[in-house]
Parts: structure tokens; sequence; C-alpha cells
């Protein structure tokens, strides 16, 4: 479904979560419509960025803008009792709003602090990256990082409604662009759907829907919304042994191609299905090869961690009847496809 935006149409995509339910407004000058979707009876709006955003909103009530630090650094209890402490003593209430105007780290922290403030407070995301349109945003997780891993602190809290203005990524530098192409690389395995071949409005919608549609089935990642996570447990170790050098976008890439090597060591898929995951990856100019410099042992403990796992490793795996969730995979077996993918290069 389209509206009309002052002669500019935006696609509408629902997330149907019952009384928590929410639409997410897709289109270029999607942030423009902001006042409109605020929550009945806000009076103000705690508008959460950081400085590099560049992007500017007008909530039609009071605001004040908190901001935060730039990069992951930004993912920590500490930013959160920092918001927390802001937020009481500019005396926001129950009843306002959080605006959280950033990527993934902005509304991930935005979400977490409006998770917790008050008990719950409500949150709206303006999403101005690639990665937050059409992954980060959508879908109410949010959360911060420890020393320990990535995300392993946080709350599911679903926003109020999502905003994704299109217009604001081609001001994207090249690099954090890409990185949102990681996650439109999981959804093409995750669905068979050719991305590319959509406009960028289209592409973006499509995206937010396959994402919905899970949600909806699985708030609270009981089962099918860990499909989501294809590529991610890798990914997350690697975002952590490197203290984030990768973009998140670029180690789900590398994510998505060990999990292909790993399914077809589990003889799951063939060689074939391992050739396209690289050269969808690829494709996408998005890294093949995995840094030779990596410490299997420390990937694999690190991997131990992961929200997912319940009983031993666990990761979503490619199959015959697609994407699965395979639990306790063999560290050994886990570690070997590690050492043979870092013994080629990463080719």
């Amino acid at each position: 479904m389209t509206v009309d935006d002052g002669g500019a149409e935006l696609i509408t995509v629902p997330v149907d979560l019952g009384d928590d339910a929410y639409d997410v407004l897709v289109g270029a000058g999607a942030r423009h419509r902001l006042a409109d979707v605020l929550p009945t009876g806000a009076q103000r709006a705690a508008v959460v960025t950081q400085a590099g955003i560049g992007v500017t909103v007008e909530p039609g009530i009071e605001h004040r803008v908190f901001t935060i630090d730039e990069g992951e650094r930004a993912k920590s209890l500490a930013t959160i009792e920092h918001l927390c402490r802001q937020f009481a003593q500019w005396g926001l209430t129950r009843r306002d709003v959080v605006v959280a105007v950033g990527g993934g780290v902005v509304t991930d922290v935005g979400g977490f602090a409006a998770a917790v403030y008050h008990r719950g407070v409500a949150v709206v995301h303006v999403a101005t990256t690639l990665l937050g349109q059409v992954d980060a945003a959508i879908g109410g997780k949010t959360g911060v990082n420890l020393p320990e891993g990535k995300n392993l602190v946080g709350a599911f809290w679903q926003p109020a409604a999502v905003l994704c203005d299109t217009e604001v990524l081609a001001s994207l530098p090249p690099r954090e662009y890409a990185s949102g192409l990681g996650e439109m690389a999981k959804y093409h395995f995750l669905t068979g759907d050719d991305l590319g071949a959509l406009p960028l409005d289209e592409r973006v919608a499509r995206c937010v829907a396959i994402k919905a549609e899970i949600v909806a089935a699985d708030e609270r990642e009981g089962g099918r919304r860990a499909l989501l996570n294809y590529g991610h447990t890798l990914a997350h170790a690697l975002e952590t042994a490197g203290q984030y050098d990768l973009r998140h976008g670029e180690a789900v890439a590398l994510g998505l191609i060990f999990a292909a090597r790993l399914a077809q060591r589990l003889d799951r898929v063939d060689a074939q299905r391992v050739d396209e995951h690289e050269a969808v990856v690829a494709g996408y100019g998005l890294p093949v090869r995995l840094d030779a410099g990596h410490d299997p042992d420390e990937l694999v403990e690190l991997m131990k961690r992961d929200k997912k796992a319940f009983d031993g490793l666990t990761f979503a795996l490619d199959g015959p009847d697609g994407v699965d969730i395979v639990e306790r995979v063999p560290p050994d077996v886990v570690r070997s496809v590690l050492g043979a993918w870092l013994g080629e290069g990463g080719a």
C-alpha cells in the first residue's frame, strides 16, 4: 500500500503484532512524516542520534537532541545509563517518546534506553542507513555489547513506527552503504528473491516485509525468527574478535559463506550451493575472504556465547528444505571448517 506525502509516494509495510502492531514507511522524504506517527499524547521527544548522522528531524512537539558516541563503542551499558540520566534530568515522562535517528547502533541504543527508562516509553525509529532500514530498526530487538560478546544485553521493545527515508541513503559513505547489502544478501538466501532487480524503495520495502512476516510469527525469537540470524553467528564473533574493525554487513557476508561451507561439511548442501553463496556475496561487492590472522579457537569460543546457543553451538544453516536451525554442531567440525577456509586464504 502507498500513501501520498506531498507528491511523494511512500510504501507502507505493516508489522502485524496485535496490540503492538505498527507501520514502516519507506521512501524518499519519509522522515518528514515523523510528527504524524508520534504516539497520541506525547508532549516531549528525546531525539537520540550521533554527530556524524547529519539528518535532522522535526517532531512537531517540544524536543531535545541527545548525542551518543560514534560507532560500536556507543553500544554499552554506560551509554544507556548516561542517556537515562539525561532523560530524567530533562523530565521525560512515560507518556513521552524517544526518537532514534540513525543507523543500527542508534536504533539499538535508543530502543534499549526507551525500553528500560521508566520501565518503558514509546520509541520511533528514523532509520538513516541501509542496514538500519532493511534490518536493525525493524522487529523490536534492542541491545548493547559486553566485552564478552555482541548484543548480549538488551530487550524486545517494539517501536510505535519506523520511518525509512531512502533519500538520505545517497549521502552514505560507500562502505556504510555496502554494509546494508550484507543483510540483503541474507534475505536472498532466505527467500530466493532477486532483490537486486528491484528499484531501491521497493527493494528496501521487500526486505522490511520479509522481516515483518517472520517477526509477526515469532516476536521473541522462540523459533522461526532465529532464521534472521543466518550468517550472524560467525559475524558477531568476527566483530568481537576484531574489535569491530569490520562493518556488521561485511561480517554477515563472511558469515553467510562460512555457514554455507559448514552446511556442506554436514552434507546439507553441495559445492554448487557454496559457490552460489560466494557469487551472491561478491556480486554485492562484499568481502569473500576471511583474514588469515583470525584464530579458529577464539572464534569458536566466541560463538559458544551466541544468544541462540542453548545446547552447544547453534547455527542457521542452509539445507535441502531451505535455511533451518541446527543445534549441537560439534566444535571440532566448526574449527575444522574455519581452519580449512583460513588455509585457502578465504578463496
